[in-house]
């Protein structure tokens, strides 16, 4: 994979060149045959980034990397298996995608307009009598605001079919004490203070139950949903915020995920200070104004749903949410207000996010050992990928080969780390869950594709 301030690699050095990019330096014919020696021991080749090389790693980093080497200790005794030494195979020589190929799989991923409209209309419907119905025939809910929608349809980044839809249903809550749950800062304990809230009853012991809320939050979808038989109520899932109905729209099943949040006017927690880092993107006052919001929790832990700390149980624990500025940040996605809009300049940030999301997508069902590394890690990686190369010139649509290379290259090195950094909380680690096994084989088959063309987008 080739582009601006990445190292270059053999075989695909010629084509970028003759196609006029920029490069700033090769890797030395030493370290290619280091890393040649690596990749036929059956790991993925390191690739050494220019642009980091001798610099010192930032402390998110740090902790995240030796958070993933801690983890991973067992999985490093054991000695891995050699792959066969074929040349032919080393992913490092890299073949330059064509164009027209990744242009003509956007093209299949559109989803059509009419399509679009009558499968937002039917959720409209549903989400809308939701609403309705906790504010006028519950007392827990009865406060609840205005539905935030949220995920890839609302960011205009769905492929294929507009059959997954989101919305968040915000209840305010005034006078919180809100605690670390672990150490990773995704998870938290909430207690309510002195007040009339009609939350009150799910306390327990102080600590606001997300379990017990969750459960009769569930029961008032139900009961609303009575009046739509079109629509089916999913078995509860373990672990998942979301209350679950699927339909059916023109033959294609329609699923709606009802997330019940509690949504926090305070200061973001202190896990989030060295995350958001969009200076360079789109400005330190953006990034301020973002951190005026409230901030949101969902009711969902990690783990065994009985471990306790602090006399809290996992299971009444909230974990912290951005949907509302990853929304925005996706919208906005320019560093120049005019980015793709009329009269200004096109870019393919959005168009790279798709690519990897179907290029995953289609791995799954290739290999379902690949069903846990989520789209959310593919979004990660685009948001970290648009800090660091901030600039819309460096994300032209004109370019979306090399673009695309770069943010797979981005994507491959943290499967080989076993470390990407959540965007709001550099100290969660969001392939932490994964083993090095796995993620290893995931950047090979990437790699792989890269090397010949994307022969899977053409199945």
């Amino acid at each position: 994979m080739t582009g601006k301030g990445r190292p270059q690699k053999a075989n695909s050095l010629d084509t970028a060149e003759k196609q006029g990019a920029k490069k700033k330096e090769a890797i030395p014919s030493e370290k290619m045959e280091k890393s040649q020696e690596k990749s036929l021991e059956g790991e993925p080749p390191k690739v050494t980034n220019p642009t980091k090389k001798g610099t010192t790693k930032t402390k998110p980093e740090k902790r995240c990397e030796e958070k993933a080497e801690l983890q991973s200790s067992e999985e490093m005794t054991q000695k891995q298996p050699e792959a066969p030494k074929d040349p032919k195979k080393d992913l490092r020589e890299d073949k330059t995608p064509k164009a027209s190929v990744l242009k003509k799989t956007l093209e299949k991923l559109k989803i059509k307009p009419q399509a679009r409209s009558d499968a937002s209309e039917v959720v409209n419907k549903l989400v809308e009598a939701v609403s309705t119905h906790l504010k006028k025939n519950t007392k827990s809910f009865e406060e609840v605001e205005r539905p935030l929608p949220t995920g890839s349809y609302y960011e205009n980044l769905k492929i294929s079919d507009p059959d997954e839809f989101d919305v968040m249903m915000p209840i305010p809550v005034e006078r919180v004490i809100v605690e670390p749950f672990g150490d990773d800062g995704a998870f938290y304990s909430v207690a309510l203070k002195r007040g009339n809230s009609p939350l009150k009853k799910f306390q327990e012991e102080d600590i606001l139950s997300a379990s017990k809320m969750l459960e009769e939050f569930r029961d008032e979808i139900k009961k609303c949903a009575k009046d739509f038989p079109e629509w089916k109520l999913s078995r509860k899932k373990k672990r998942c915020p979301a209350v679950t109905l699927t339909t059916e729209v023109n033959s294609v099943t329609i699923s709606l995920d009802v997330v019940l949040c509690i949504m926090v006017k305070s200061q973001w927690p202190l896990f989030t200070t060295d995350g958001l880092q969009i200076e360079k993107w789109q400005g330190t006052k953006e990034k301020q104004a973002y951190r005026r919001k409230p901030y949101y929790l969902v009711p969902k832990y990690q783990g065994r749903e009985t471990e306790e700390k602090n006399g809290v149980l996992a299971k009444d624990t909230w974990r912290v949410s951005f949907s509302h500025v990853e929304k925005d940040l996706i919208k906005k996605h320019g560093s120049e207000k005019t980015c793709c809009e009329t009269g200004g300049e096109r870019c393919c940030r959005k168009a790279c996010l798709k690519l990897l999301k179907h290029l995953l997508s289609l791995l799954k069902e290739e290999d379902s050992s690949f069903d846990e590394f989520y789209s959310y890690t593919a979004k990660t990686t685009l948001l970290h990928a648009c800090s660091s190369r901030a600039k819309d010139s460096d994300w032209k649509y004109s370019d979306l080969s090399d673009c695309f290379q770069l943010l797979l290259q981005d994507y491959v090195e943290n499967l080989e780390k076993r470390c990407l950094p959540n965007f709001f909380i550099p100290s969660q680690n969001l392939l932490c869950g994964l083993s090095r096994t796995r993620c290893n084989k995931l950047a090979r088959r990437i790699q792989e594709e890269c090397n010949n063309g994307f022969p899977i987008f053409e199945k």
